[in-house]
C-alpha cells in the first residue's frame, strides 16, 4: 500500500520543530479526501539559499512523509530551485502511494508557502 520511502519519512520524519523568528512561514491543508492533514513550515534564509528549514504536520502517513522528504528537498536549496518542489516531485521522491492520498502531500504546499511568505516580506 505504502512504499518504502513513505514507511521511512513516517517512522521518523526529518526536520520536526519550529524556528523562532523564521524568515518565512507557511501552511499546507489537505484536500477534499485528507481535510485533517495539516503542516506547517519554517524557512531561514541567508543570500537567497535556504539553510534551515522546520515542519510540524499532523496527519497520515502520507502527510507526515510529504513533509519530511520536502523539508529534506529544500535544506540547503538556493530559492530559486526550491520553488520546484511542489507535490508532483515529492509523490515521485515518496514513490507508490494509493491515488486518493495525493491530497495529503501538505509538506510541499506548506513549503511554497513559507517561501512565499519569505519574498512578500522581503519585497515590502
Amino acid at each position: 500500500m505504502y512504499s518504502e520511502e513513505i514507511l521511512r519519512h513516517f517512522q521518523n520524519p526529518c526536520n520536526v520543530g519550529k524556528i523562532e523568528n523564521a524568515d518565512g512561514f507557511g501552511e499546507g491543508h489537505g484536500g477534499t479526501n485528507c481535510p485533517e492533514d495539516l503542516a506547517h513550515c519554517w524557512i531561514t534564509v541567508e543570500d537567497d539559499r535556504i539553510v534551515d528549514v522546520k515542519q510540524l504536520t499532523r496527519g497520515c502517513p502520507v502527510a507526515i512523509a510529504s513533509s519530511s522528504a520536502a523539508t529534506e528537498l529544500a535544506k540547503g536549496k538556493a530559492l530559486q530551485e526550491a520553488v520546484a518542489i511542489d507535490e508532483k516531485l515529492v509523490a515521485e521522491a515518496l514513490g507508490e502511494m494509493p491515488e486518493r492520498k495525493l491530497d495529503s502531500l501538505v509538506g510541499p504546499r506548506a513549503l511554497q508557502c513559507a517561501i512565499a511568505d519569505y519574498l512578500r516580506k522581503r519585497a515590502g
